[in-house]
């Protein structure tokens, strides 16, 4: 029960989200990501909504929240990795087909 006084924030994010996606980010940093994926020879060729490094991002991210659908799990990412993003334009959530597009055409391999 809040405190008198006490504001709830306006978003719905639990913490325990924040952490899981901070010990993500943390356990595999960009820079290990990159070199997998450059590896595997699965560099993205145009700039798009879902490049490589957020697919894979968001595929380890389905196994902390296997309970939730791609919408939540690609919102709880988003959020997540919002301080890193380098986006020209403002970024929404991919369709559930979009995130199946993009795991299909990134492969396994990385």
């Amino acid at each position: 029960m809040p405190r008198p006084g006490q504001v709830k924030p306006e978003t719905d994010a639990r913490l325990s989200d924040r952490i899981a996606i901070g010990l993500l980010t943390r356990s595999f940093p960009q820079e290990l990501v990159d070199r997998v994926i450059t590896e595997t020879g699965r560099e993205g060729q145009r700039d798009r909504l879902l490049p490589p490094r957020v697919v894979v991002y968001f595929v380890l991210a389905m196994c902390l929240f296997s309970g939730q659908g791609y919408e939540e799990v690609a919102r709880l990412l988003t959020e997540g990795l919002s301080w890193a993003a380098r986006w020209s334009r403002p970024w929404r959530v991919p369709t559930t087909a979009a995130i199946s597009r993009a795991r299909v055409k990134l492969g396994a391999a990385p």
